[in-house]
């Protein structure tokens, strides 16, 4: 995976869901549920129709939580690595905040909410250097710290900033990342 700036990701959740449903739609394996092959290892990924789930790499906890700003953050790895804070409210995003968070940690940035058995996340991306619409292993990285620290449920909804719904479960200490892929156009280009 390459991040918008060119920069080289091992993981992208989104990325590997659409690239499951490219590879199925065009014949590329012969089986609705098949392998792709990550930076981050094997990726398990399952197609029906526009739904694709995909069996992420085991998530790790990667130091003791950490306090910055006055925060407490949560660092993971489900692929590449995310900081997450747990606050009430979203609209405390401070993009200048998670950029020097993220140049500090190498990591991706994200804020959650766990309200109600609904998980609402934004996360600012490496690559993108800036708050994107949604990030797959972020969404998991918030969700798996949801499990931990705030006795979510082991399956959960979850909103990114774009709105969408998206699935996520914990089974076998694997996180399960789900959700409609849609074909939005066609290109080429010239190497």
């Amino acid at each position: 995976f390459y991040n918008s700036d060119g920069s080289y990701a091992a993981m992208c959740g989104n990325g590997s869901r659409a690239a499951a449903r490219y590879a199925y739609l065009n014949g590329l394996v012969s089986s609705s549920e098949f392998a792709l092959l990550t930076g981050s290892g094997e990726v398990m990924a399952s197609v029906k129709d526009e739904c694709v789930e995909v069996v992420l790499t085991s998530p790790k906890i990667l130091s003791e939580p950490l306090n910055e700003n006055g925060k407490t953050w949560y660092f993971y790895d489900t692929g590449v690595p995310h900081l997450v804070n747990f606050t009430q409210n979203l609209d405390e995003f401070d993009v200048k905040e998670c950029r020097a968070l993220r140049q500090k940690y190498n990591a991706n940035v994200n804020l959650a909410k766990f309200d109600g058995g609904v998980l609402k996340v934004r996360t600012y991306e490496r690559g993108v250097e800036d708050e994107t619409l949604a990030c797959g292993t972020g969404m998991a990285a918030c969700f798996y710290g949801a499990t931990l620290n705030l006795n979510a449920a082991q399956c959960l909804k979850v909103y990114p900033k774009s709105g969408e719904e998206l699935g996520l479960r914990l089974e076998k200490g694997k996180i399960l990342f789900s959700g409609a892929v849609k074909h939005c156009f066609d290109t080429s280009i010239e190497i």
